[in-house]
Formats: C-alpha cells, structure tokens, sequence
C-alpha cells in the first residue's frame, strides 16, 4: 500500500517574518548596509585617490597649529578657515576646510611635519558621498534619516525572528557547511554568517534605533558655548598662544580639531579621560582677544542620556579603537550585507522547484511592490548626488 504524500510544511510566524523583512526591502537594506560598510574606511578610499592627503611619516616634531592654520590661510587668502582636523593616521595630512561667503566649503591639506600645503579639494569626495548616502540618502536630512533609520526596525526584527527560528542556535558557531547543493550550502552559510554576526547586528540596531529616537525629537541636550561677539580668527603665533593657554586649562586633552567660531571664539576639541565619545564632549572655548577660556566641556561630566548620543558615533562605525576596530567593523559589515544578499538567494532557490523562471526573476516577484520601493530609494540617491554632494548640509 503506497504511503500517503507528506504533507508541506507549515511555516511558523517567526519564520514567515524573517523571510519577509529579509526579503521584501532587501535592496534597499543591501543598499545601506554596503554604503555603511565602505564609509567605515571612507578617510582612507580618500587617501588612496587624492594625493594631497598622503604624506611620508616622519621622525621629527610636527609643525605647530599655527603654523598648519596660516599656511592654509595663505594658500587660500580669499576663504575663512573654519575647521583644522588632525590626522587620522601618522600618514595622513591635516585637513583644514575653507568657507566662501556663498557656496560650498573647500579643502586645503597641510603637512603635519614641515607645515607646507601639499594640495587643496573640493568639497565633494568620497567620504561626503559615502556619508550622505548612507545617512539620508541625498534627501533632505528631516526626511532620509527617519527612512533610513527605520531599516533598524527590520535588522533587529530579523535579528530575533532568525535566532527564535534557528533551533538550538548555540551549537551552530563550528558546524560545518554542508556541500553539494546549491539552496542546502546558501541556507548553511547564511546562518553561520548570523550566527558569528550576532554582535554587530544587534550593535547596528541599537544605534540605528537611538538615531531614529533622536530623529523624532529624544535627542541629547548639546552643551552650547556662549558667545562673545564677532573676533578675528588668529594663526601662527596667536593660534600657538591660545593652544598653550587651552592645554594649561586642560592638560590631559588631545586636541583633534580646532573650530574658528565668528561668535564664540576658538573652540579645541579632542579626546581626554572619558571613554567611547565623540571629540565635541571634551572641549574648551577661548576668547582670542584676550587668551580668556569661555567654556570647558568635559566628556565624564555627560548625564546618561548625553552619554548614550555621543557614544553612538564610535561604536556604530567603529571608529574608537583606529585602524583595529575599523577592520573588524568592516568585515562583519560586509558579512552583514552578504547576509541580505544569501537570505534572497535561499528565498529563490527554494521556490525554483516550484515555480517556473530564473532565480532573479523568482525573487524580485517576491518582493512585489517593495522590490520596487528599494528601487527608487537607490536610483532617487544616486540621481540627487550631483545636487546634494556639492551642499554643507
């Protein structure tokens, strides 16, 4: 007697929600995901394309600020100097931007060591692009953040929805691959990478959700500096003479940045005691018409609200440990974009035993309408590049 045919196999909810937010956006979630893989070595694709950023370490003294400030002012006497950056790395130049009265600020590189210009930029670069596009998509920032921003929802949707669905997913991390077919070896790949990815998914969610919370209003009070009237901006020796008095008032801050405000002075910022904050926490403010501190930010003296904004930064694009931690964060990013495009895959191949069609054509009639949702998001990003990379926004 011939045994009745099994029966197919009912899909729990956990796993329908899975499949569906993995699959249903997977464009426009490959799409960030991959941008935000890229932008955390966005300084160093920079680095490689414009010579003006490379410079030979040396085993010197470097060149005061002062002096960094008044050979970028030279080389670019018709502009205001806003912004003075220090390298990222001993092989990196110092940045300073340059503001026109109208129009979009410029670049000018200086020499750490000798204190010499070794090139000026436009504002467009790849770290600009990189950057926008990943955070608002060219958009208006009102509009792209909120948007982007809610593709948290569905990593972490993902994230729990894939660990409740994967039985006993704890004893996954050393279980081999297993081989000779095709839909079999993608689903083995995709959950081992899941499995591995667990930390950082659940990382990216987090910060992505915070930045949708400070987006619809929960955002951190900032420290604001007050302002002290409309003051000649100083370089060389009158730069020098207000870092002395800066480092004085606070010994233990690496300065990283100099802000030449109109109205409220000059503004040091940097790294000092507190751990995972971004350089604006730890600040001091001073007036350069008579060397007087106006303000002192300390990162350590943050409440728990401002502490959680400031750390997001860091720990989102992996930029607190150097070199070290953006490796790290770089691979699992591009191990979390694999995961999106394996999660399509394992929807098509699955499907192709049923259905009649290539497997590209399978998933993108899966995704129905929101296939072409994601889409337009990519194509609306790209287009707008053009218009909105050139902006200071």
């Amino acid at each position: 007697m011939a045994n009745p045919a099994r029966p197919p196999k009912r899909r729990s909810l956990w796993w329908i929600v899975h499949s569906w937010a993995g699959l249903k956006l997977s464009i426009f979630l490959t799409f960030i995901l991959a941008t935000g893989t890229l932008a955390v070595f966005a300084h160093e694709i920079d680095w490689l394309v414009t010579p003006a950023m490379r410079v030979a370490p040396q085993d010197a003294p470097r060149a005061s600020w002062g002096t960094i400030a008044e050979a970028a002012t030279r080389a670019a006497p018709d502009l205001r100097l806003t912004t003075i950056f220090a390298p990222i790395d001993p092989w990196f130049a110092v940045e300073a931007w340059v503001e026109p009265e109208k129009g979009a600020p410029g670049r000018v590189y200086v020499d750490p060591w000798t204190g010499e210009v070794t090139g000026q930029h436009g504002w467009a670069n790849v770290h600009r692009f990189l950057r926008q596009v990943h955070r608002h998509l060219m958009l208006p920032t009102r509009i792209g953040i909120p948007i982007v921003c809610a593709l948290a929802l569905l990593l972490a949707a993902s994230l729990i929805t894939g660990v409740v669905t994967y039985k006993k997913w704890w004893r996954g991390f050393f279980r081999r691959p297993r081989g000779g077919d095709g839909r079999r070896l993608a689903g083995d790949l995709h959950r081992l990478g899941g499995l591995w990815s667990l930390w950082f998914v659940a990382l990216i969610s987090l910060t992505g959700i915070w930045y949708l919370v400070e987006t619809l209003g929960g955002n951190a009070p900032v420290e604001r500096v007050p302002e002290i009237g409309k003051r000649t901006m100083p370089t060389g020796p009158a730069l020098d003479r207000l870092v002395e008095i800066a480092q004085r008032a606070r010994p233990g801050l690496e300065i990283r940045e100099i802000r030449f405000m109109e109205k409220e002075g000059v503004i040091f910022l940097g790294q000092d005691s507190a751990w995972l904050v971004r350089d604006r926490a730890n600040a001091i403010a001073v007036d350069p018409a008579d060397g007087r501190v106006t303000a002192t930010l300390d990162g350590g003296d943050l409440t728990l609200h401002q502490r959680i904004s400031e750390m997001a930064d860091p720990l989102h694009f992996g930029t607190f440990g150097g070199l070290g931690t953006k490796i790290v964060w770089f691979v699992f990013g591009a191990l979390m974009t694999a995961l999106a495009v394996t999660g399509t895959m394992i929807y098509a191949m699955r499907l192709a035993r049923t259905e009649t069609g290539g497997g590209m054509r399978i998933a993108w009639c899966g995704m129905g309408v929101w296939g072409w949702v994601g889409v337009a998001a990519v194509v609306t990003a790209l287009a707008m590049t053009p218009y909105a990379i050139g902006g200071a926004s």
